[in-house]
């Protein structure tokens, strides 16, 4: 069967100057069109009509036939009709009778040849004349009669349960060749292609040229993950925001089966999202997906790993990697840690920490002399049960008017009986709060904080709270952020820590104004709101 695409490409476009020829994300836009029909496995020869000798010489370069098309057809209020006719006439001519003749709009280069080829499987395969593309646009709209607005709709629905309403794409129209004149290309029996609607936008503006830009520039990323109590949620946090930060681009977020805790925080924000049984389970899936970036957000890689996963991704990104694989990845971003490996590769220190969008929203608390309000918070699960160690501490320190402990239990903390047993036997004012939502909430009421070395501090000293830190294990140890200079109070690995010693620490804290002062502001001479632009630009390879 021969089959024919034709691509009417004029000189005069109007409404965006030399459309066919502006360049779209580093192709001419006419590109899109020729590169889709020359790929199709149905199409045997591609034209393109053009009154323009620029159009023609592009055209050319990219493998189309080229149609000069006359004088008379050029105006403005000429139709496509007697366009496509006359370049089906010239190539007959040459060429011999064709069967089918596709008609293809450059202003459409989000479609996908896979579609177009669909589309034409299904014309071959059906009794239709002519099949056009189409997009489901439903909405509840109106229409005028005798002067009034009317709906023309009956019932108000949400559009998801709205009835199917066509709209022209205009990338294609597929017809039999007898029904090709100069007036007409429709034969009798018509059939519409619905295109996804990713694909459908009809470039008439610059508005839809924005549009296309954007969607062309968009990368297919994967974010490997990991959160179970034995290393907390901190990871998926990350993760979730960096999905928020890149929603132009298509992100998926893999985690394994261990990882119950971090699959039902990504479900319950309804992202995209992947579980793998293991590491040879999600090195097939990046066979098959073969995306544009990797980010591995699951610690220490080796080198082995990251040997398996290049060959199937653009780029990977790693985060908080100090194992043997940081020196193969791309990039290397260790905000938790000061410089301790060489390479260009790596990118250290606080400048480069995701703070969640929140801490943005809300306003640190002002300084105050008194200490009323005491914020207790070790991640998401506590394994090493500090959370009980300061209870202990609290109980054994004289009760003082307005001063409120609030305790924050992660999701993954599941000692909850237990602990509000211990709770019911202090005299102190102890408040309990599980699985916040709004952390920043509490951190802007706190006038001291006590806390484990994790990422947790980062978002204390945003909100300028007074803070003494213990580590959770030798690896959150070597976080260097922690210290006096600000605003921490580090009392080194928390399992190491006497109880008097964190009493004495805090009770002197609470007594000692001067102090907890030059902590708040060491906090506020630090910067830590630019840092996801900065980890978005290194992910996305803009930074250098």
């Amino acid at each position: 069967m021969k089959i024919i695409a034709i691509i009417p490409a004029r000189g005069g476009s109007k409404g965006i100057p030399r459309k066919n020829v502006r360049f779209l994300n580093g192709k001419p836009l006419i590109a899109y069109a020729i590169f889709n029909a020359l790929e199709s496995k149905y199409i045997t020869d591609v034209l393109v009509s053009t009154d323009d000798e620029e159009i023609a010489d592009i055209s050319a370069l990219y493998g189309a036939k080229v149609i000069k098309r006359p004088e008379s057809l050029g105006a403005d209020a000429v139709t496509l009709d007697p366009v496509i006719y006359h370049a089906v006439q010239v190539y007959e001519e040459e060429n011999g009778k064709v069967e089918l003749v596709i008609t293809m709009q450059p202003t459409s280069p989000l479609m996908k040849t896979e579609t177009l080829d669909a589309a034409i499987e299904r014309f071959i395969n059906t009794k239709v004349d002519t099949m056009l593309s189409a997009v489901n646009k439903p909405h509840l709209a109106w229409g005028q009669a005798d002067g009034k607005f009317v709906p023309l709709y009956e019932e108000r629905l949400n559009r998801q349960y709205l009835p199917k309403h066509m709209m022209e794409t205009g990338a294609f129209v597929i017809t039999k060749r007898e029904f090709v004149t100069e007036k007409s290309r429709f034969g009798q029996i018509i059939d519409l292609f619905e295109v996804p609607e990713s694909e459908s936008v009809d470039i008439d503006d610059f508005s839809d040229w924005t549009i296309c830009e954007m969607q062309l520039r968009r990368k297919k990323i994967v974010i490997r993950t990991e959160g179970y109590p034995k290393i907390g949620l901190g990871h998926v946090y990350r993760s979730i925001l960096l999905n928020a930060n890149l929603m132009e681009h298509d992100v998926l977020i893999v985690l394994s089966e261990k990882s119950q805790l971090g699959i039902q925080k990504v479900k319950e924000r309804f992202l995209k999202h992947k579980v793998v049984k293991d590491e040879d389970d999600f090195i097939k899936l990046l066979e098959e997906l073969k995306p544009d970036i990797l980010i591995n957000d699951i610690l220490d890689t080796t080198e082995e790993y990251i040997n398996k996963v290049k060959p199937h991704v653009g780029r990977v990104v790693n985060f908080e990697d100090m194992g043997e694989g940081s020196a193969h990845a791309d990039a290397v971003i260790n905000a938790l840690y000061e410089k301790s490996l060489s390479g260009e590769n790596y990118y250290w220190g606080y400048k480069y920490y995701c703070l969640r969008e929140e801490f943005l929203l809300v306003k640190p608390k002002e300084f105050s002399s008194k200490v009323k309000n005491v914020l207790i918070v070790f991640g998401g699960t506590d394994q090493s049960g500090y959370t009980e160690k300061v209870l202990n501490v609290i109980k054994s320190i004289p009760v003082e008017e307005d001063i409120v402990y609030q305790f924050v239990l992660g999701l993954g903390f599941d000692r909850d009986e237990e602990f509000m047993k211990m709770v019911s036997e202090c005299e102190q004012d102890i408040r309990v709060i599980k699985d916040v939502q709004m952390m920043s909430k509490y951190m802007a009421e706190a006038d001291i904080a006590i806390s484990s070395q994790g990422r947790t501090i980062y978002e204390l000293a945003t909100m300028k709270v007074p803070t003494i830190i213990m580590a959770q294990n030798e690896r959150e140890k070597t976080h260097e952020f922690g210290y006096l200079k600000n605003g921490f109070i580090n009392l080194g690995n928390g399992s190491d820590v006497e109880e008097e010693t964190l009493r004495e620490t805090l009770l002197w804290l609470i007594h000692t104004p001067q102090v907890r002062e030059q902590m708040h502001n060491s906090m506020g001479r630090l910067s830590l709101t630019n840092g996801v632009e900065r980890v978005k630009n290194v992910i996305l390879s803009i930074d250098k």
